[in-house]
C-alpha cells in the first residue's frame, strides 16, 4: 500500500481520507457507550453480586451495538466496547474476583503510558503524530479563532488565519492528498515543545490512573470491588475530557502560530460567514 500526500495512504487510484477517521472515533458518544457497561457492571455486581454484573455488563455492551446497527451508526466503538466487555468479564468469571473485571483497563492505561513516554524519548511525541495526522497544523485547520471551542466564535484576538479547503476528486469524492508541509512539525521548535509536553500530560495522566487502579486492585480480594470500580470512572471520561479541552486548546493556538506564519492564501469560501 502506497503514502500519498501528508497523512494519506492507498493503492492505484485510491486516496485515504483522514476525515474518515474522525468519523470513526465516536466523539464523546463513543466515550459515554464505552462507560456504561462499567456503570452496569459496578451496579449490579453490588445489588447482585459477580454473576449479575458479568451479565449486566454483557446485556448492555450488546444493547448499544444494536441501537447503532438500528440507527446506522459507526459500529467501530460499539465493537470495540463489545470485545473489551467480554475480554473483562471472561477474565473475572474465570478468577470468580470481581476485581479482575478492571485488569485490561489497567494493563491498558500502563501500556499507553510507556508508549507515550518512549515516544518522547525517541522525540517523535504521539500527541503531536496523532495531532498532525488528523490535523495538520500547516493547513490551518483549526487556526481560525474559537474553530476547537465553537461557543467562541466571536473572539478575534489575534491574526485570522484561513483554513485549508479540502479538494476532492469530482469523479469519486475522496479527499485529495494535502499539500507538503513548507516546514515538518518536527522541525519547529515551537510545536515540538508543545507537543512534547502534551504527551507528558497524557502519559502522566495513564500513569495515575494505572497506579492508583493497581492499589485499589491489590486491596480488593474477595470483595466486590466497588471502590475500584467508582475510582476507575472517576479517572476515566471526567478527567479525559479535561485532557481533551486542554489539547484541543493548545492545538489551536499551534495552528494560529503556524498559519500566522505562512503565506497569505486565498479566502475559504467556508469562512464566509
Amino acid at each position: 500500500m502506497s503514502t500519498t500526500g501528508n497523512g494519506q495512504s492507498g493503492g492505484p487510484g485510491v486516496v485515504f481520507d483522514r476525515h474518515m477517521v474522525l468519523d470513526q472515533l465516536g466523539g464523546w458518544r463513543g466515550m459515554v457507550d464505552a462507560t456504561v457497561p462499567t456503570v452496569a457492571f459496578i451496579v449490579a455486581n453490588g445489588i447482585g453480586g459477580l454473576r449479575t454484573g458479568i451479565i449486566a455488563a454483557l446485556v448492555t455492551a450488546v444493547l448499544l451495538f444494536g441501537l447503532r446497527l438500528v440507527r446506522r451508526e459507526s459500529v467501530q466503538q460499539a465493537v470495540s466496547g463489545l470485545f473489551a466487555v467480554g475480554v473483562a468479564v471472561a477474565i473475572a468469571a474465570a478468577t470468580g474476583q470481581a476485581r479482575d473485571f478492571y485488569v485490561p483497563g489497567i494493563l491498558r492505561n500502563a501500556a499507553l503510558a510507556v508508549v507515550l513516554l518512549g515516544s518522547v524519548l525517541l522525540r517523535r511525541p504521539l500527541v503531536g503524530v496523532v495531532a498532525e495526522f488528523l490535523s495538520p497544523s500547516h493547513l490551518g485547520a483549526m487556526a481560525a479563532p474559537g474553530a476547537g471551542f465553537p461557543r467562541r466564535r466571536d473572539r478575534t484576538a489575534g491574526p485570522r488565519a484561513v483554513p485549508h479547503r479540502i479538494e476532492r476528486d469530482p469523479e469519486t469524492g475522496r479527499a485529495l492528498p494535502d499539500p507538503a508541509p513548507e516546514l515538518p512539525w518536527r522541525e519547529d521548535p515551537r510545536l515540538l515543545r508543545a507537543y512534547f509536553w502534551l504527551t507528558v500530560l497524557w502519559a502522566a495522566v495513564f500513569l495515575v490512573r494505572a497506579g492508583v487502579q493497581w492499589y485499589l486492585y491489590l486491596g480488593s480480594e474477595n470483595s466486590d470491588a466497588t471502590d475500584l470500580g467508582i475510582v476507575s470512572l472517576l479517572l476515566g471520561v471526567p478527567v479525559t475530557a479535561v485532557e481533551v479541552a486542554v489539547t484541543f486548546w493548545v492545538v489551536a493556538r499551534l495552528h494560529r502560530h503556524r498559519a500566522a506564519e505562512a503565506p497569505a492564501g486565498e479566502p475559504d469560501e467556508r469562512l464566509a460567514d
